[in-house]
């Protein structure tokens, strides 16, 4: 991690103003001053959402003077979905999106994306908190493959769903509370699969908005599957009946 993030006032408005990209940022709560007051105005402007935290979350990232500020760089670009969408329809194709709810393993994102860019998923969407960090371990386990996906980082994943369902994308859920096999489902058309968080799963708000609850059968005494693994075989079987049809 140590080589993903940067700390100190201006260190951390030196770098927004040099394009970087910021995966997240960590202000100590109740800072106060010029260079504060200036670093806070760029963050306004280029529309990132700082974390507001105790001065000793701070101490974990690093023991040297951050000054009450931690910004962790991703090499990977962010988008928005809303702008995405209409070039995928423009381009000709049927959009096919991945919505990862809330994954905190940089590992199981960095298998997922993999996965995702050999199947031609078109985006992945992501929240822009309570996500994992986008950093050199999430890149390496993808192989490099985080580098040609388009992520998405949105403010709030119900809000998209919703903006996705009215463009005419299905939102298919995948949930072990599902009644439904992803056999059962019609992946041909615009759709986008939600996975969820590695402990809890989908959150309530996104799995009330969702269109089908799906899942994979499990015939074993382990009841669940590694996310990762899951997604993988949910994504390879859209795949199947995209290439059928």
């Amino acid at each position: 991690m140590k080589d993903d993030f940067i700390f100190g006032l201006r260190p951390v408005i030196e770098a927004i103003e040099a394009g970087k990209t910021i995966d997240k940022i960590f202000l100590q709560n109740a800072l106060q001053g010029p260079i504060y007051a200036e670093l806070k105005a760029l963050l306004s402007k280029h529309k990132i959402r700082p974390n507001y935290v105790p001065v000793e979350k701070l101490n974990r990232f690093t023991r040297k003077n951050h000054q009450g500020v931690v910004a962790f760089i991703s090499d990977v670009p962010f988008h928005s979905i809303e702008n995405i969408l209409p070039e995928i329809f423009e381009a000709g194709k049927t959009p096919f999106l991945l919505i990862l709810d809330r994954l905190t393993d940089v590992r199981n994102f960095g298998a997922i994306c993999r996965t995702a860019e050999c199947v031609g998923i078109d985006a992945v969407i992501i929240p822009e908190k309570g996500a994992s960090p986008i950093n050199s371990d999430a890149i390496k386990t993808s192989a490099g493959a985080i580098y040609n996906m388009k992520i998405c980082k949105e403010k709030n994943l119900a809000h998209t769903v919703d903006f996705l369902q009215q463009s005419g994308v299905q939102i298919f859920a995948a949930t072990e509370k599902a009644q439904k096999l992803v056999y059962d489902v019609d992946f041909t058309q615009p759709c986008a699969l939600v996975m969820g968080n590695e402990e809890t799963g989908i959150s309530k708000e996104v799995l009330h908005h969702s269109d089908e609850k799906i899942k994979l059968p499990i015939e074993g005494k382990t009841q669940s599957l590694n996310v990762s693994v899951a997604c993988g075989a949910i994504l390879y079987e859209a795949v199947r009946q995209r290439f059928q049809g």
